[in-house]
């Protein structure tokens, strides 16, 4: 004794919302200043900038590898592993302030 599923229910389908939003809300006036764009003297970063991040980027790495190897002082410590993730970190930090 098989039984009908109930018949579906046909809905309108269109927009919801009326068309054209709130027109109502006045709109602040545009600012008359203008802010010139800094110049390109003042965006390029020292020398130091890049010589620190690859710095940090490296010694990250060289700390990990060497852990992974088990060569330093006290075999192998998740804090050998944090200090490499950390200066890996630095150097990411540092690249974000590279113009």
């Amino acid at each position: 004794m098989p039984t009908n599923p109930p018949p579906k229910r046909k809905v309108k389908g269109g927009r919801v919302t009326p068309k054209g939003g709130a027109s109502s809300a006045p709109r602040p006036d545009p600012s008359s200043r203008y802010t010139p764009p800094v110049p390109k003297e003042y965006k390029v970063s020292p020398w130091w900038v890049p010589a620190l991040m690859f710095g940090f980027l490296a010694i990250g790495l060289v700390v990990i590898f060497l852990n992974y190897l088990g060569v330093l002082p006290g075999g192998t410590k998740n804090s050998y592993l944090l200090v490499g993730l950390a200066a890996i970190l630095g150097g990411i930090m540092t690249a974000t302030q590279y113009r």
